[in-house]
């Protein structure tokens, strides 16, 4: 029996409605534009609700647009938010399922990192997990036809994870995605200071100085730019903001931060 693993958290972090979900993203993708001429290799998005979040995201996801021929793998990484794990988590799933359809998961690639001591098989860290799930609409609405390798990252250090990423990195058909917000329910200053300060060691791929205050997906991140740094990538911020900037009061603010990674 094919296991397919369902979506979790539609009609809660973005619409249920197949119609209305597609209308959102489009709707989002059209307050921003391609300021990146040159194609990116990975991106890091927020993965808020999207009322909160979605503008910020649509930022990275427009540059996609031109690529939606030629990206034919997406590798997705995110943090555990639900199940406490060491390592990163693979998934039994031959699908994952949103409500515009379903997306067919790369078992092959999956299994050629499975030998790998800090990847596991752990269908249960992705049941309910949200920071994958709510990038795959935006995936499905810009891509024509492509397959994921989802990761969630629990426990893991940055050279595990950047270890994996490698195997993983392919060439200009391969997408590396990572899912992260930024700071965490500080007031509206601390949280400008402390995203901007995150930004910078990001455009400068210094993993050491993000910490766990600073990112939630501070694991996946810190793989990713010291994979980035190997291989001379260059980072670019596309927009920063905060809940309090989009849908939410400024008194406990939740950071948001869209950065595209390429060799220009």
């Amino acid at each position: 029996m094919i296991y397919q693993r369902p979506a979790a958290v539609a009609g809660m972090f973005y619409p249920g409605n197949p119609a209305q979900l597609r209308q959102d993203i489009d709707d989002y993708l059209g307050q921003t534009r391609i300021v990146n001429p040159q194609p990116p290799k990975a991106i890091i998005v927020p993965h808020a609700g999207y009322i909160y979040s979605g503008p910020v995201a649509a930022s990275a996801y427009i540059n996609l647009r031109p690529l939606h021929l030629q990206i034919k793998k997406v590798v997705l990484l995110g943090p555990a938010h639900r199940v406490p794990f060491h390592g990163l988590a693979a998934t039994s799933a031959e699908f994952f399922l949103t409500p515009l359809g379903k997306i067919k998961i790369d078992r092959a690639a999956i299994a050629s990192i499975t030998h790998l001591p800090q990847v596991i098989t752990l269908d249960e860290a992705h049941e309910q997990e949200h920071s994958l799930e709510v990038q795959l609409p935006f995936l499905q609405v810009l891509l024509d036809d492509f397959q994921l390798i989802p990761l969630v990252v629990g426990d893991a250090s940055k050279k595990e994870v950047a270890e994996v990423l490698n195997l993983l990195w392919g060439g200009d058909e391969t997408l590396i995605v990572i899912s992260s917000d930024l700071s965490h329910y500080n007031s509206y200053s601390t949280a400008q200071q402390m995203d901007r300060a995150t930004s910078i060691a990001i455009e400068k791929l210094q993993p050491e100085h993000i910490h766990y205050d600073m990112a939630c997906g501070r694991n996946p991140v810190n793989g990713l730019l010291e994979v980035a740094r190997l291989k001379h990538l260059h980072a670019k911020t596309l927009d920063l903001r905060n809940s309090g900037d989009t849908a939410g009061d400024k008194s406990r603010v939740v950071g948001y931060g869209a950065y595209v990674f390429n060799n220009a």
